[in-house]
């Protein structure tokens, strides 16, 4: 199994911290949050991640070689990008790393989490779907990118930070895909250099996907007051 970890972006709402360090390396009860995500995908088999790269990129690159050297349980793969692409962007940019495979993870490095990946990789493989969403509940969702599941988890209406939300169920950054999402994300260009996933993929896939409650720690750090909140309720 292969995984997309996306980890690209600036971080501007966690300056100062971020002024010298990537978000997704900065610590977390000692170990940079990369090194969360790696121990993560170790626990779950994942056998090869590839992570874009941009802000501060020498630190993150570093991390990527130290960890290939020192590990043998999971290939990392560096995707420089000279300028953001976007999440939808970097996938499709890099469809080839996961040519041949039944199914991928996609997932954002802005969280620290303990999801059940496997779980949820198999509750994907027990779909039809194109996709499988990870899903919390928010006290916030009108801040967020939210999903309206029928009967049987089938997603019917997803909505970034909708003005008045059908549910609470919000998309938490993690996603089981196979290749035939790769019909539904357009490539950059000129016109839209950003391809987002929340706004130029997932509505368009609507009725094509399912979501997945995660019940397990998940929380986006990219605030200082989650960034605290990470470091007195991470889980060693």
């Amino acid at each position: 199994m292969k995984a997309y970890l996306l980890a690209a972006g600036y971080g501007t709402r966690l300056r100062p911290l971020t002024n010298t360090i990537p978000k997704c390396m900065v610590n977390i009860k000692g170990r940079p949050l990369l090194s969360w995500w790696m121990k993560l995908f170790e626990d779950h088999n994942i056998t090869d991640v590839l992570i874009n790269t941009h802000y501060l990129r020498n630190q993150v690159s570093d991390f990527i070689k130290a960890y290939n050297t020192n590990h043998n349980s999971i290939k990392l793969h560096e995707a420089y990008e000279q300028e953001l692409q976007g999440s939808g962007g970097t996938v499709i940019n890099n469809k080839d790393f996961v040519h041949g495979e039944d199914c991928f993870l996609i997932c954002y490095a802005d969280n620290i989490t303990n999801a059940n990946l496997t779980a949820m990789i198999n509750a994907n493989r027990n779909t039809s779907g194109i996709l499988t969403m990870g899903l919390f509940h928010t006290n916030n969702p009108s801040g967020c990118g939210i999903a309206t599941l029928d009967e049987d988890s089938r997603i019917i209406e997803f909505v970034e930070k909708p003005e008045k939300p059908r549910s609470n169920l919000a998309n938490a950054g993690i996603y089981v895909a196979d290749n035939r999402l790769f019909d539904y994300i357009p490539k950059p260009s000129k016109e839209r250099p950003l391809v987002d996933f929340g706004k130029d993929v997932l509505p368009n896939l609507v009725g094509q996907m399912y979501g997945f409650e995660i019940k397990d720690y998940l929380l986006d750090i990219g605030t200082p007051q989650n960034y605290q909140k990470a470091q007195e309720e991470w889980q060693i």
